[in-house]
């Protein structure tokens, strides 16, 4: 299982300045790189090098590995934006937007993270203590030796243990540090076997995971149902005592946001990449809460987790002007990810399951009308009468009950 993990570099003023020219180097060469690759329409890596390698070697003084991993880096780039224009994430074929992003070659940030093998990093791990170590990095200026880093000492187990394939140099601003280095490293820790049983043929074996925008997760265990709600629902406590709804806090995000872009000056600009930044933090954040509460608690009681198969759904349901910004504007998909990851980390199995009509069939008798959800919170059956205590918690009871047929398929031999 493929995870990430980050440690920072106790830089002093020449060594950051050096790692700051570095990126800058590489990026502009990944520019003209870019460039190369946009003018003659070569995207694939091995003919992007044979094409740009002379070039890319000699533009910035940089060393023939790196300058391959500038091309390796060019080439991904291209193959994620052709992804995301045959997703339709940039609009429909002949639009507007579409038009301008296939117009332009892709461009790096002059800080943007740099890959480095084998050959341009290498580490050397304490002998005494599992919190940090030091590394050895190829710059422009040279190359820097004992350069320390630190981090947590359960991330920098695993990354002694487990390190695999290129580390990315990341700088970043801190409001009141400045500039800051970090390495973020790729780990290969192995999956435990994911755990079996008799249980997960029924429903009670599984807890069922409602996504929503009131709620942004409601599970059909009843007290980390209420647990989930009252610290991220919409009765979570505002103030002193707490965060408040996540729910309200997108809504006055959403609302600065759109007072800012109609200020459209520079001052306005700068505070909203800042403030995109936070709000991300902020998502990553509850996720990471939301996802660590539902595999501690699937663990402690056998059982597995039950989730909504999310893709696709921008695409499937229609709503109103006013829903669509909140609708979007949720990490749903990242939430996802936590689960998956967290979950095979602690062999709890998981499975997506077809949300159609969850909301809507009464757990009591079966019967399935739109009208039975007569709020966003309620729900009373048009047929025999059954009210459930939210109509969240019957959405997770519904996408309980269809975990076992799913997981009994995805667990049946292949024929091939």
């Amino acid at each position: 299982m493929k995870q990430v993990v980050q440690v920072r570099l106790e830089a002093d003023a020449d060594q950051l300045g050096a790692l700051v020219r570095t990126l800058a180097a590489c990026n502009d060469t990944a520019n003209l790189v870019s460039q190369i690759a946009h003018a003659q329409n070569v995207f694939r890596g091995r003919d992007l090098r044979a094409i740009s390698y002379a070039r890319a070697r000699s533009h910035a003084g940089l060393g023939a590995q790196v300058a391959q991993s500038c091309i390796r880096k060019v080439a991904d780039a291209y193959t994620a934006l052709r992804a995301n224009l045959h997703a339709g994430r940039y609009g429909e074929p002949g639009s507007a937007r579409r038009k301008k992003v296939e117009a332009a070659p892709v461009r790096f940030r002059e800080l943007a993270a740099q890959p480095f093998d084998d050959r341009c990093l290498s580490w050397c791990h304490d002998t005494d203590t599992d919190s940090g170590g030091t590394v050895s990095i190829w710059t422009v200026d040279g190359r820097l030796k004992n350069l320390r880093f630190i981090g947590d000492a359960d991330q920098v187990s695993l990354l002694r243990a487990h390190r695999r394939g290129e580390t990315d140099l990341v700088i970043r601003r801190r409001r009141k540090m400045g500039l800051v280095a970090f390495l973020v490293a790729t780990i290969d820790v192995p999956e435990p076997s994911v755990r079996t049983g008799e249980n997960l043929n029924n429903p009670a074996g599984w807890i069922g995971v409602d996504l929503g925008i009131e709620n942004i997760a409601v599970t059909s265990d009843r007290p980390l149902a209420a647990e989930l709600m009252a610290t991220y629902g919409a009765g979570a406590p505002g103030g002193a005592a707490g965060r408040g709804s996540v729910k309200d806090r997108r809504t006055r995000n959403r609302e600065l946001r759109q007072k800012l872009q109609a200020k459209n000056t520079k001052s306005a600009k700068r505070l909203l990449r800042q403030r995109a930044r936070r709000e991300a933090r902020f998502a990553a954040d509850v996720n990471h809460q939301i996802s660590k509460r539902i595999v501690a608690e699937a663990e402690r009681t056998g059982r597995g987790i039950a989730v909504e198969e999310l893709t696709g759904i921008r695409e499937r349901v229609r709503l109103r002007k006013p829903q669509r910004a909140t609708h979007s504007s949720w990490a749903f998909a990242q939430l996802g990810t936590f689960l998956t990851y967290k979950a095979a980390r602690a062999g709890v199995p998981i499975v997506a399951v077809d949300p159609a009509y969850t909301s809507q069939r009464c757990t009591a008798c079966g019967y399935t009308d739109k009208r039975n959800r007569t709020s966003q919170a309620q729900f009373v059956c048009r047929d025999c009468g059954y009210t459930a205590e939210h109509a969240d918690i019957l959405g997770a009871d519904n996408i309980a009950r269809r975990a076992p047929t799913t997981w009994a398929k995805s667990t049946v031999p292949s024929a091939a």
